[in-house]
């Protein structure tokens, strides 16, 4: 596992108050009940902090899982 997912592993569980190992590509608002419209932004805010990268609405609207996240971060050529 490379430094960055490991990395994005523990900030999505930091903030969605989960096990880092629960993660996977299918985790999602509908698996994580702590993962609401608040925790969302959340979420996005630190992603863009810890990864230094700006998502557009239309990327932040499109992700609906962890998988598209990491998909995200592939199209601003964060190495996972």
């Amino acid at each position: 596992m490379s430094d960055n997912l490991k990395k994005l592993n523990v900030l999505i569980a930091r903030v969605l108050g989960v096990d880092k190992n629960s993660i996977t590509d299918a985790t999602s608002p509908d698996t994580v009940d702590s993962w609401d419209s608040y925790n969302g932004l959340m979420l996005v805010s630190e992603l863009e902090k810890d990864f230094n990268v700006h998502f557009t609405m239309d990327e932040v609207v499109a992700v609906k899982n962890v998988g598209d996240i990491k998909m995200a971060l592939r199209r601003h050529a964060v190495e996972l």
